[in-house]
């Protein structure tokens, strides 16, 4: 739908990406519901939103929801919808960077729910009053990483690769409804989001980085395309088309990436 139309409620609001797409939105004639964990720093970020855009403070509403708690899942659903919310973005995600077997069992779990579930539970909380709508879409933005596995990203790659899949299997569930289910996959982009060692990773292996504020208009122009899915840059684009027709052909492409990660932690072996 055209942006003028849209109702768009923006989970991780306050990252970079999320900001930026605010803003993004805010000036295509969007209105946008903020959706974050610090009341303060929302409050904060609506008022600098409609400092940046000129926009009437009416068109900027935020909520306080923490995605991981099941219950502020199911009380956002009820907010979107009293307030007519007809586009989801489902912008939230946590970072996983490093050797497999350096993560923390706790730390996968917790991108797992945030990249992955939250999505799905939340889409489906609200499902029942995009249904009702004359017109509804539901984007998810994942990553290039969601159709290409690099190196170091085994687990971020598993959520994106899940969210890309659960946003395939969705459109064509609703395929002959008035929900339209997208999926944008930005390749790495420069906000906070990038620990030093990604950073350092993104150096060795000469892997290009976006603005925010590009990734932004990407999603405006998804939204606005109701295409079903969009990557952003090249090589990206081939590599993800390549990486669909034959996984195994780009295998070596991917050694020196393998290489440019940060030494593993010693193996620590159990005796009986």
């Amino acid at each position: 739908m055209k942006a003028p139309q849209a109702r768009v409620v923006l989970t991780g609001a306050s990252g970079g990406i999320g900001h930026a797409s605010a803003a993004a939105l805010l000036k295509a004639g969007a209105t946008v519901m903020l959706v974050g964990r610090s009341a303060p720093r929302l409050a904060e970020q609506a008022r600098q939103l409609v400092r940046e855009t000129g926009v009437d403070a009416s068109r900027v509403e935020h909520r306080l929801a923490d995605l991981s708690r099941p219950e502020d899942l199911a009380s956002l659903a009820v907010m979107a919808a009293g307030w007519g919310g007809n586009v989801l973005v489902h912008n939230a995600g946590l970072a996983s960077f490093g050797h497999l077997q350096d993560l923390r069992p706790a730390d996968v779990q917790a991108v797992l729910h945030t990249n992955l579930i939250a999505p799905m539970l939340l889409t489906q909380s609200l499902l029942p009053h995009l249904l009702a709508q004359a017109r509804a879409q539901v984007i998810c933005v994942g990553s290039a990483l969601g159709a290409i596995g690099l190196p170091g990203y085994s687990v971020y790659s598993a959520s994106k690769f899940g969210l890309r899949g659960f946003a395939q299997a969705l459109r064509r569930e609703l395929c002959e409804t008035a929900v339209q289910v997208q999926y944008l996959g930005p390749r790495s982009t420069r906000t906070a989001f990038n620990s030093e060692a990604v950073e350092a990773y993104n150096r060795a292996t000469g892997s290009a980085m976006d603005r925010p504020e590009q990734v932004a208009l990407e999603l405006l122009a998804l939204m606005e395309s109701e295409a079903a899915e969009r990557f952003v840059g090249y090589p990206e684009k081939l590599a993800v088309r390549l990486n669909g027709l034959a996984p195994s052909w780009l295998d070596g492409s991917f050694k020196k990436h393998s290489r440019s990660l940060p030494p593993a932690a010693p193996a620590l072996l159990a005796h009986s």
